[in-house]
């Protein structure tokens, strides 16, 4: 049972949360989002501390409302060198095609789980939530985040999942059904054949647990806001419809698979970051195999790719780019993300 309306937990006017969209929006989409009445969010996995630190400084001049910054919480893994040159020789024939020398591609993770030094900076900044992907950290950490009363939520894409998540205390849960676009947030294993649709999976975790449930995954209009709160949903996460309003930074190759028919056919990968993600299929995925065993683990894939992604978008293709979209990207609109909000919150009515 639901103790309380997510909008009264979180101190927000809609049960509206914009979802975070690492490498696509920043501090402006946040501020928007929550100034409309929703709860705008940081993707912060992929800034340094001083970038961090840069956007939470403008989302503190440009809102007075609450606003969500999401970190993951992933281990990071181990390098392996045999990994590493196996997932270049399959991404060979590529390099020789664009003229890159593979010994001059450095080694990096790009993306890195909450630390001890993240809680520190946030702290003078006391997000009022703070969302997590891939589980939670460690004890102290959350510890930390909730000396200054912040709300955790955090995804979960079983029921078992959900349930781990409220024993250990967050006060809302993320539903993620396989719609959604970019990555699982699978925790307690990564058995794809586990993950099912949002509409599957929601009214099965709302019988689950006490905490508000929030649902996420191939919700891109107001009628798909109002099925989730027919199936128990205290709110929903939407994140592909914001991808082409004007906050968005959205590459022009992936604005153009967007609007076009390349959208309606996506996949899992790991070919862009090593975890399964969803993205619109493009050349790569079809030639390599979008779970290409090749590819390094998470998020170790990055660094390889990387080079060939610009390589290829200074052309204007986007064969070899992470088009991250969810299986309904038929919200995508050009709007203002404050107006898109207003839209997509009207199903709750």
């Amino acid at each position: 049972m639901v103790m309380d309306t997510l909008q009264k937990l979180l101190g927000i006017d809609l049960p509206l949360i914009q979802a975070p969209l690492a490498g696509i929006q920043g501090h402006a989409m946040a501020i928007a989002v929550s100034n409309a009445g929703g709860l705008g969010s940081l993707p912060c996995a992929m800034l340094t501390p001083d970038a961090l630190r840069k956007e939470l400084e403008l989302i503190r001049a440009g809102t007075s409302k609450p606003y969500n910054v999401n970190f993951f919480a992933h281990t990071p893994p181990t390098p392996d060198a045999k990994r590493e040159a196996a997932w270049r020789a399959a991404l060979a024939p590529y390099y020789r095609e664009y003229g890159i020398d593979p010994d001059s591609i450095p080694q990096g993770a790009g993306r890195a789980p909450f630390s001890a030094e993240a809680a520190e900076l946030l702290s003078e900044f006391k997000p009022a939530v703070v969302s997590f992907h891939f589980g939670l950290p460690e004890q102290a950490l959350l510890d930390r985040v909730r000396s200054w009363g912040a709300k955790v939520l955090c995804s979960a894409t079983t029921v078992a999942e959900a349930r781990w998540l409220e024993e250990h205390g967050v006060d809302a849960i993320i539903a993620q059904g396989i719609e959604a676009g970019g990555h699982r947030g699978f925790f307690l294993t990564h058995d794809l054949s586990t993950q099912v649709g949002t509409f599957a999976l929601l009214p099965q975790i709302v019988r689950a647990v006490r905490v508000p449930v929030i649902a996420a995954g191939g919700i891109a209009d107001a009628a798909g806001v109002a099925a989730a709160k027919l199936l128990g949903a205290a709110g929903v996460q939407i994140g592909t419809s914001y991808m082409l309003t004007p906050e968005a930074f959205t590459s022009a190759p992936h604005r153009a698979a967007l609007k076009g028919l390349a959208a309606e056919h996506t996949a899992l990968t790991t070919l862009f970051t090593g975890g399964p993600a969803r993205g619109i299929v493009n050349r790569v995925m079809r030639e390599l195999g979008p779970l290409n065993s090749a590819a390094q683990v998470f998020p170790l894939a990055t660094a390889a790719i990387a080079p060939l992604r610009s390589k290829a978008e200074a052309q204007g293709s986007g064969d070899f780019s992470p088009l991250w979209s969810g299986q309904n990207a038929r919200g995508c609109t050009e709007i203002p993300s404050a107006d898109l909000t207003r839209e997509l919150a009207a199903g709750w009515a």
